[in-house]
């Protein structure tokens, strides 16, 4: 294990994350409702206003919202679907099925930030309210997302997206929900993706990298909160032999036949060296995989420090990647 310094933040991420606003505190059984209410208060924070405010004043964009049947036995799924309002399209539009961040443990369907996304290559978003842990532990997560992915696939016409043109897609918590759902409709038979796109993916749950060594204890998410976070997601067992490819991926050996693929993360964050590695063996499986490691940049940069050179560029990447794959 190497025993070197990680490379340092850039400057202006750096300020942002010392003085900005966003700050993750240690996270426990007596902190966690705190932290699901400043996560849910984020859009507040950044934009000024509630998801589904922000939504209703832009009129370019639409939302809806819809509940449907859970897996057996389980809680009904809330979806929260978001189009662009003055699409001129004739035919079913792609879909971006989105799972939430916030390390599986925080976060709702409305937390879904890239709005540009759906007014400039028409896409409709559908996000689905999953589970969280530690009310809920896996494998509840993945087969809420896999249940909400079936959905939407068997009844494509109900949302006016093509089935054909589904791109699953997660930041962080999300990130690692994507990469098991999809893994999940490849072994299953289901649903055929287009594309998973992983944003900083929270893959791994043993924590063994170098990076997840060198940032442990610098960022805003750290590896005394990974380590809850994962402890409650898999029900104690985190880093044993008992742990499946669907509810961490990275234990996952054979990624073969898995859709096209965009991942990203930051080189000063915990993810880097988990997400590089995913990324290298979706490459060694043949897997056609686009990967970006942003110089400087700790986990979530792209949302919490908005309008910063960095921050653009990579919401300019994760932007261009998809309007070449739908064009």
């Amino acid at each position: 294990m190497s025993s070197f310094p990680g490379p340092p933040f850039a400057p202006d991420l750096e300020d942002i994350l010392i003085n900005g606003p966003l700050k993750f505190m240690p996270l426990n059984h007596e902190t966690l409702p705190v932290m699901r209410s400043a996560m849910d208060s984020i859009p507040l924070v950044l934009f000024g206003n509630t998801p589904e405010a922000l939504i209703s004043s832009d009129p370019e964009l639409s939302l809806e919202q819809a509940s449907i049947s859970g897996p057996s036995g389980a809680p009904d799924l809330k979806l929260a679907i978001i189009k662009k309002k003055t699409s001129t399209a004739i035919e079913p539009r792609p879909c971006i099925y989105y799972i939430h961040g916030g390390g599986m443990v925080m976060g709702n369907r409305l937390a879904f930030a890239n709005f540009d996304w759906v007014k400039q290559l028409d896409v409709v978003v559908v996000s689905v309210e999953y589970r969280l842990a530690p009310d809920a532990s896996q494998p509840a997560l993945t087969d809420d997302c896999y249940a909400g992915l079936s959905y939407i696939s068997s009844d494509p016409s109900k949302f006016g997206i093509d089935a054909e043109k589904i791109i699953i897609c997660g930041h962080s918590g999300g990130g690692c929900l994507a990469a098991a759902t999809a893994l999940m409709a490849r072994d299953k038979k289901g649903p055929k993706l287009f594309a998973q796109m992983l944003i900083y993916p929270m893959l791994d749950d043993r924590m063994i990298t170098v990076s997840s060594k060198q940032y442990a204890e610098k960022g805003l998410w750290v590896a005394a909160q990974n380590v809850t976070a994962w402890d409650w997601i898999l029900d104690g067992k985190a880093g044993s032999n008992d742990v499946s490819i669907y509810h961490a991926p990275a234990r996952a050996e054979d990624l073969s036949g898995l859709p096209t693929t965009f991942i990203d993360c930051g080189a000063a964050e915990l993810f880097r060296d988990e997400d590089i590695a995913y990324a290298t063996r979706l490459l060694a499986h043949g897997v056609q995989t686009e990967m970006h490691v942003w110089p400087g940049a700790w986990h979530g940069f792209d949302l919490f420090a908005a309008g910063t050179p960095l921050s653009t560029a990579a919401l300019n990447a994760q932007r261009d990647w998809l309007k070449r794959l739908l064009s």
